[in-house]
């Protein structure tokens, strides 16, 4: 996440970002020192209050306590495993973005079961790009940590992450009138 933050926001250090955490809830570290520079506006989101939760979620599919629109920056670390529908979650990801707003999705290719409350998958970088292009966002990057990294632990190499950085394309009012058709007739 830190790479992210120097590759894609180090030049917006003076832009009033609003940026989202997803499964913000610190149970061995956050992102928030990361991201709570003001005059940033960093908001932790979970499904149950806890130490870094600013926003709890009642439905991980349906976001009604998030504004479409209204985030510039969405983040998700070691979340997406533990999420049985994660393409749904992705899809409020892309409703919340703002029109060019970013997501930095880190997600585990390997590593033990670790159930909190369900541990459901493994990603790979065509399975993060497929997840993107269904949210009808763009994919800007999207790869793993297939070496161990000697400034990582052994409990930090072992999970092999897989990253996908994707942007909200600004679109005309029809293209974006018929996503969201689509989004209603799914659900």
């Amino acid at each position: 996440m830190a790479d992210f933050v120097q590759k894609y926001l180090h030049a917006r250090r003076q832009e009033a970002l609003v940026i989202l955490d997803l499964g913000s809830q610190d149970f061995n570290g956050s992102y928030r020192p990361l991201l709570d520079q003001p005059p940033w506006r960093y908001r932790g989101v979970d499904m149950a209050a806890g130490k870094n939760v600013d926003i709890v979620l009642r439905d991980p599919y349906r976001w009604r306590e998030i504004t479409a629109g209204s985030a510039d920056l969405i983040v998700s670390g070691q979340t997406f495993e533990h999420t049985e529908f994660f393409w749904l979650s992705m899809r409020e990801i892309a409703r919340a973005l703002k029109l060019g707003g970013l997501v930095c999705i880190i997600a585990p290719s390997a590593g033990d079961e670790h159930r909190y409350p369900v541990d459901c998958w493994r990603v790979y970088p065509d399975g993060l790009r497929a997840l993107a292009r269904s949210a009808g966002l763009e994919t800007l990057e999207a790869w793993t940590q297939w070496e161990d990294r000697p400034q990582y632990d052994n409990e930090s190499n072992k999970w092999h992450d897989s990253v996908l950085v994707a942007r909200k394309p600004r679109e005309n009012t029809l293209r974006h009138w018929r996503r969201d058709l689509e989004r209603w007739l799914v659900r």
